[in-house]
């Protein structure tokens, strides 16, 4: 009975800071991505926050794989993820080709990080004495610089992939429409579902809960990128309301997978949150996780359709 009653309250604890805190955070990255859209395409307030998450990131992924035989040097992780990122901005300050565009500006973002696996592997076999661990270790190093370095590269290439004046518009779309399914899968999850998702990896995430993520993030996508366009510049149209549904719909799918992905990692290694940074919510990773993993594919979609029609 003691037990129940610490685990009731316990959620509603959590349930408070997450309404404490999400709106906060919403207010200050609110305030400070529309300080960098004032200042131009260098957007030096997005890679300082990105140099953030990178950092915050990689440590705590550094720390869930500290266990059986994963040994992650987390020093060489967070400084191949930064490098990784870092590179994103060679476009906007004008180095390289700043003339190319949407898939065409994939080579820095992949040239760095082909540079820091072949540093990786160097420092492994320079550092090898006995069988039985380097193999473990480097692949959860590189998988760390891909989940972190070039999920968050990806994403913050969207900052610029519909025009720098576009930016976030474009970046909003994501957060608006990953953070609508979260909504979405939280509402129909609790009124409705019964059958759950994925019961070993996330017990709390059913099918009624799934058909929400999608149902939210297609409306959140629709009113974003029907009504947003015209507040950031008068003269620009909607995005075809079937194309703003069906981006919503892929990524309020692709976002559920990339949360059921990072339950993978989590529960792998017998943890609950990738940290307790923040009350209610976990740590960076868990709050990112859903943006990070749909990013490449909010990319996909800005660069091969029409969705900027305002262009």
């Amino acid at each position: 009975m003691d037990n129940l009653q610490s685990e009731k309250k316990s959620r509603i604890g959590n349930l408070s800071w997450r309404l404490i805190l999400g709106p906060l955070l919403i207010l200050i990255f609110g305030g400070l991505f529309y300080w960098d859209h004032l200042i131009g395409r260098q957007a030096p307030i997005l890679f300082i926050v990105c140099l953030f998450l990178t950092v915050r990131g990689t440590w705590e992924m550094a720390q869930l794989f500290r266990t059986r035989s994963f040994y992650p040097r987390y020093s060489l992780c967070c400084m191949g993820a930064i490098i990784i990122v870092a590179s994103t901005w060679l476009k906007p300050l004008g180095i390289g080709a700043p003339e190319a565009s949407e898939l065409s500006y994939l080579g820095p973002t992949m040239l760095a990080f082909s540079l820091v696996v072949m540093v990786l592997f160097l420092i492994s076999a320079i550092s090898f004495e006995e069988p039985g661990q380097s193999m473990e270790t480097l692949s959860s190093e590189i998988l760390i610089v891909v989940y972190i370095g070039v999920f968050l590269s990806m994403t913050a290439q969207l900052r610029w992939v519909a025009g720098a004046e576009a930016g976030y518009l474009v970046l909003g779309s994501l957060i608006i429409v990953t953070k609508g399914g979260d909504v979405g899968a939280y509402t129909l999850g609790r009124l409705l579902g019964r059958k759950k998702l994925s019961p070993k990896l996330s017990p709390g995430k059913t099918w009624w809960g799934a058909r929400g993520a999608i149902l939210f993030s297609a409306i959140f996508s629709w009113l974003w990128l029907t009504y947003m366009p015209g507040l950031f510049e008068a003269s620009w149209k909607p995005c075809p309301w079937y194309l703003s549904i069906l981006y919503g719909m892929v990524i309020g799918t692709v976002g559920l997978i990339g949360d059921l992905c990072e339950s993978l990692i989590k529960r792998d290694v017998g943890k609950k949150d990738s940290s307790e940074l923040m009350p209610g919510f976990g740590g960076i990773l868990d709050v990112i996780d859903s943006i990070l993993y749909t990013g490449p594919i909010a990319y996909l979609f800005w660069s091969l359709f029409p969705m900027a029609s305002w262009r």
